[in-house]
């Protein structure tokens, strides 16, 4: 039987990215859930692996995206039942969240790309055997979240304290965007135009396009981190 992806998706211009090809190099069956239409999210028994995406609102915005309240749920529901959760931007901090964290405004907004390094106290999680001890990566965010009970944060930046964490042996949460591309960067620039106010960790849309191989080094991040989860289903 294919390999049953579910991606819970916020806005029509924050996919999967590089995610994609990884996904179909499997054989993957993947289905969204695009709660910005009306969606209805799927039984729990009907996906294998769950990707929940980025997008410019916040967790606490349940007052004009009302449908923030079944994804919550949708997601505990995948946490406790042990089903590999991967959250990427504001699906890290909805991660946060319902496991028990707080997410609330950074100090400064993070946008383009700047180094991550790991934290002493992840050298025993699976995860950061994956990533570098300090690497470059792709940021596009104005909240943060405080770790959840039992999860073990991961990395940092100078800009933002938590940058990830893994809860359990099944679901890890990203602040940052690995799976970026170049495609991505251009669509970002377009709908967040506005966001590029100045600031210590805001770049301008000509570094925000990156280099070559910081994109290459991210994917391949990513392809690494889907393959472990993968292997945990």
């Amino acid at each position: 039987m294919a390999l049953r992806v579910q991606v819970f998706q916020h806005v029509p211009f924050e996919g999967l990215g590089s995610m994609e090809s990884v996904l179909s190099s499997f054989g993957a069956s993947i289905a969204y859930t695009r709660f910005f239409e009306g969606d209805l999210s799927p039984a729990i028994d009907a996906f294998d692996f769950l990707i929940v995406m980025g997008g410019p609102m916040g967790v606490y915005d349940e007052a004009e995206f009302s449908w923030l309240r079944e994804e919550k749920r949708a997601l505990k529901e995948a946490l406790v039942s042990g089903k590999p959760v991967l959250g990427i931007c504001l699906g890290s901090q909805l991660m946060a969240e319902v496991l028990g964290g707080v997410v609330t405004k950074n100090p400064s907004k993070e946008i383009g790309w700047l180094p991550v390094e790991r934290l002493p106290e992840a050298s025993s999680s699976w995860v950061t055997g994956i990533f570098p001890e300090r690497f470059t990566t792709f940021h596009w965010h104005g909240d943060t979240f405080s770790i959840p009970p039992e999860a073990t944060s991961l990395f940092r930046s100078e800009g933002c304290a938590h940058q990830g964490f893994v809860w359990g042996e099944k679901a890890v949460a990203l602040q940052f965007h690995p799976e970026i591309t170049p495609e991505t960067t251009v669509s970002w620039v377009k709908h967040g135009a506005e966001e590029l106010t100045p600031g210590p960790y805001v770049q301008t849309p000509e570094e925000i396009r990156g280099k070559p191989e910081d994109f290459e080094a991210n994917n391949i991040w990513i392809a690494r981190l889907c393959d472990e989860l993968i292997r945990r289903v």
